[in-house]
């Protein structure tokens, strides 16, 4: 199907003409039928998820673009189906956006959804987050649903640039996330932990995000490498190295 599609589709709901600009509705549109059924066969998406895309997945994470600079360079680590990065892309093409993905079959998805959307500003980049340590830096450093905000850190912040964020989407838990993650947040030399709730006025589920910076931008150095103390495997990845600082 042409990604331009030129008409909205019947299941098109009005809280999505809100959420994405009208010339880039139609993308939505197509990326919704592509999550459908491509989505849901390659096990990206459940069955039972695709009645409630608009809802629960699309809308939702275009919300997160309120707390996105303009032009800024976006790396959303543990893409999965594209939540949220090709979501953002769709709906603010002014931002940059990388796709880290380690799968195989979701970057495959990626890559093909990105040829059929005819998106521009995205790239996919097969591999775990801590591929990039200390080679990429972004202005955000974006994910939903990959890990608790400690773990989150230590794959996350060795990819944010001295004046970006890690902005996460999280859910009602995270006052619980921020206080488990205090000694973490400490070991990063990380500001107080901002937390937004956006969408609250809209007929959806409002958006939960987080959003970590340096406390102090100007003591940072690069390349910056990851956290000794880094668990798991990164969006998904495993760190290793130790954090530099100008002295």
């Amino acid at each position: 199907m042409d990604p331009d599609v030129s008409r909205e589709t019947p299941s098109t709901p009005e809280v999505a003409r809100r959420a994405f600009p009208s010339d880039r509705l139609p993308v939505a549109e197509r990326y919704a039928e592509l999550l459908a059924s491509d989505g849901v066969v390659r096990g990206l998406i459940g069955p039972r998820e695709a009645p409630r895309l608009w809802d629960r997945h699309l809308v939702n994470c275009a919300l997160l673009g309120e707390l996105l600079p303009d032009g800024a360079s976006v790396c959303d680590i543990g893409s999965g189906a594209g939540l949220p990065g090709l979501v953002l892309a769709i709906a603010r093409p002014d931002l940059t956006i990388t796709l880290v993905e380690p799968l195989l079959r979701r970057t495959t998805f990626l890559e093909e959804a990105v040829g059929a959307l005819q998106l521009s500003n995205v790239e996919v980049h097969r591999a775990r987050a801590d591929a990039l340590h200390g080679v990429r830096t972004f202005d955000v450093v974006t994910s939903r649903a990959v890990a608790p905000l400690g773990r989150l850190l230590d794959w996350s912040m060795p990819l944010v640039a001295p004046t970006g964020a890690l902005v996460a989407m999280k859910g009602s838990s995270i006052g619980d996330e921020i206080e488990g993650a205090r000694a973490d947040l400490q070991r990063w030399g990380c500001a107080e932990p901002e937390v937004h709730v956006l969408g609250e006025d809209w007929p959806v589920s409002p958006t939960v995000a987080v959003r970590v910076a340096w406390s102090d931008p100007g003591r940072v150095s690069w390349p910056l490498a990851s956290s000794p103390a880094a668990r798991g495997t990164a969006g998904r990845g495993r760190s290793t190295g130790k954090r530099r600082r100008k002295s």
